[in-house]
Order: structure tokens, then sequence, then C-alpha cells
């Protein structure tokens, strides 16, 4: 995928995820703000990768790793592809599949933009905490969903999660939280998220969509691709 590809606000969204970052992360955000803030523990998310994984995965935005590291793989040695637009990020969740033994390819590139077609097509592919950070309407990440219906399995799955604007409920804490992401530090692009606007996004691209809400997360499933020309 050509640098041009990526728009300025997509690359100030991964920017931040620096080797700091990322040492901590998995205490501040996974066990801390899941729990703490959104409400949607990481042992819940990490329920929804052991229920979904297939052999042939790919994990969009796969953060530290930390779900890739201790999920349960339904075979010994799962065929893996890792994609995001931070190195460091890519760098650190391949290191720690490693020490399970599992091999992953990385590529540097965009949810937005059409992707690998060179490892064939997944059983299960993942974007968790990831929808949230993506600059645009349900309709422009929608594209997303679409890139992927056209790399899955007939009868493959789509799943994840993503912190939702409107249409869950937020508390104080949670509503403060995500106010600050989306304005001085722009951690966060989901403004406006909605939960019909989700569903409606993942349903132009899939058949069957389920959605379930845990606190102010959004964890989803999606299946039967719509692919384009079929």
């Amino acid at each position: 995928m050509s640098a041009s590809a990526v728009t300025q606000a997509e690359k100030a969204g991964a920017a931040p995820y620096s080797r700091a970052l990322l040492s901590v992360y998995d205490t501040v955000v996974l066990r801390w703000s899941n729990t703490l803030v959104w409400r949607c523990p990481r042992e819940r998310l990490l329920a929804h990768y052991n229920s979904h994984l297939g052999d042939r995965h790919l994990d969009v935005g796969p953060g530290t790793g930390w779900y890739l590291q201790n999920a349960t793989y339904p075979t010994p040695s799962p065929m893996m592809v890792l994609l995001d637009l931070n190195p460091n990020t890519l760098q650190m969740t391949t290191a720690r599949l490693a020490d399970r033994g599992i091999a992953a390819a990385a590529h540097t590139g965009s949810i937005l933009a059409p992707l690998p077609t060179d490892s064939g097509v997944f059983d299960s592919v993942a974007a968790n905490f990831v929808l949230h950070c993506v600059p645009g309407t349900w309709a422009e990440k929608g594209r997303a969903f679409g890139h992927i219906a056209q790399v899955m399995a007939d009868d493959g799955v789509f799943f994840g999660s993503t912190i939702l604007d409107t249409g869950v409920h937020h508390t104080p804490l949670s509503r403060a939280l995500n106010h600050l992401y989306n304005g001085p530090i722009k951690l966060f692009h989901n403004r406006d998220d909605d939960l019909d606007g989700l569903h409606t996004a993942l349903a132009a691209a899939f058949e069957g969509v389920e959605i379930t809400i845990v606190g102010s997360v959004a964890v989803f499933a999606a299946r039967r691709p719509r692919r384009l020309g079929s």
C-alpha cells in the first residue's frame, strides 16, 4: 500500500503507540480502563477471541498482542497475519507470538485500504478496540468491512469490539474519558459512533451480524461475506 493511501488523521492516530506506551498498555488500558472505565473486562474480550479464532487468522490492529498471546487456538500452529500502521505494535505482537511458537507475517498498512491477498483467504479476521481509533463516519469506516469481506472464507468470521459514543450507557467517567480522547489527546475518532450505524455498516458487507453491548463497548461478530461481484 502506498504511503499516500494513509491519511494524516490515521497517521496521527497510530503515532502515540510508542514502545514506552506499549510497555504499560496491558496494565493501564487492558486491565484498568477496560474494567473500570469501559466496563468490558479484557477476560470478556479474550473469551470472544477464543470463540472465534480460526486456523488462518488476520489480526488488524493487534496492539501489544496480549489477546493473541493468551488466546486458545483451534490448532497448534495457526497461520497468522498482522496488520497495523505502527511498527512498534507489529514488533511487540510478533515477539509475543514467537514466544508461543507461532510465526506471524506482519504488514504495515491501513484498515481502510484493500488488504493483503498474498496469504489467501482467512477463517477469521479480528479488529479489537480498533474502529473507535479510525477517523471518519460509519459510512467511511465501513469501507474496511468491505475489504475484510473480500479476504474472508465463505464460512469465516469477522469479529471484534469498539467503544461507542452513543446508543450505549456511559458513566460520567467513561463519558469524560471518551470526550478527552476525542479532543485534546486525539486517540479516538468515535464521536457520534452509534450502535445502529455500526450494524448498518457491518450488514452492508456481511449477511449475518451479531452485536452484544458490554458496558460502553459493542462486541460483534459478522459472517457470510458479501463480496464484490458475487
